[in-house]
């Protein structure tokens, strides 16, 4: 009975020590987040209907393409604040976006059939290289050593191809005899290349050998309906599709199996990127009403990794 009585008042003690350190830790860890809820970063019309890109360079902007008026490239904070980053000249109209080993941006100019290099420090803009015999460069990929796949859609005859730009620029014809090809993107070991065929609704894989050439054609998904624009990998190799006309992003495993789909407000996301403090806020454009959107993700895109990893000290 005494020890009994006695013992309580050190139980009572341990249990509210216990409870205590609970809510401590509770409060110390973050609140749970919502993932894959897409909501607005920028304003309505803030872009133009011909907002694509995108792409994060490593201090956490977003570029896009056509902030506020044709022939630009916006830039806009984490926060969504946005400006006018660069105007391009003449008749030029940039379409997708990407950053290489040293944070430089290329553009792929469709209108001019160029590739432009811009300069980060001076954002001097400079011709990478141009092909009159592209249709248009839309999308492009990019290795780990800054070499460049554009996708090369014709869409009055439903048929694309994709080039070849080295580290000087010089074009060679990777593929031909395609359907429209239009979002591009290459796996993290840099060994396979993705293309997707909007109208033809296919992702094909591609292995890419150790000159750059491309062989090896399987398909890894076929849709039912519904086309598709933009893609990324994340740092597990999953492949984020935007699904044009849908109003989704489609999560792919590296077999072609659909992990997740989500929606997004407008029925056209044209493209998408990852970026944030983490590499897990995924950033994605689009058409319906010229804005950016974002969603929170489980794993860090690749790109977003390889530009933290640049970043470390030698």
């Amino acid at each position: 009975m005494h020890h009994t009585r006695y013992a309580l008042p050190s139980l009572r003690t341990a249990v509210l020590a216990a409870a205590l350190a609970s809510l401590s830790a509770c409060a110390s860890q973050p609140a749970h987040e919502a993932l894959f809820l897409a909501t607005t970063l920028t304003p309505a019309h803030s872009f133009t209907k011909g907002i694509e890109g995108p792409a994060v360079d490593a201090d956490g902007n977003i570029y896009a393409v056509n902030f506020a008026r044709q022939q630009t490239i916006g830039k806009v904070s984490p926060g969504g604040t946005g400006e006018v980053y660069l105007t391009l000249p003449g008749t030029s109209i940039a379409n997708g976006i990407r950053f290489g080993s040293r944070g430089q941006m290329y553009l792929a100019d469709y209108m001019e059939h160029t590739i432009y290099l811009v300069d980060p420090a001076t954002r001097a803009l400079t011709i990478h290289a141009r092909e009159p015999r592209m249709t248009q460069p839309n999308d492009i990929a990019i290795t780990a050593d800054d070499v460049l796949y554009a996708s090369d859609p014709n869409w009055k005859e439903n048929t694309g191809r994709v080039w070849r730009i080295a580290q000087d620029g010089t074009v060679t014809l990777a593929l031909d005899t395609m359907g429209t090809a239009n979002g591009i993107e290459v796996t993290p070991d840099g060994k396979i290349l993705y293309v997707n065929e909007s109208v033809q609704r296919n992702i094909w894989m591609y292995d890419i050998a150790a000159d750059g050439s491309l062989s090896g054609k399987r398909l890894l998904i076929k849709f039912d309906d519904f086309g598709m624009d933009g893609m990324r990998v994340d740092v597990d190799g999953n492949l984020y599709v935007t699904r044009y006309g849908k109003g989704t992003v489609v999560k792919l495993s590296p077999q072609g199996r659909i992990l997740r789909e989500i929606s997004v407000p407008g029925a056209k996301p044209s493209n998408i990127t990852f970026g944030g403090p983490d590499g897990r806020t995924a950033y994605v454009t689009e058409v319906v009403q010229g804005r950016l959107l974002q969603f929170r993700v489980d794993r860090p895109g690749l790109e977003w990794q390889q530009a933290q990893e640049r970043r470390k000290p030698e």
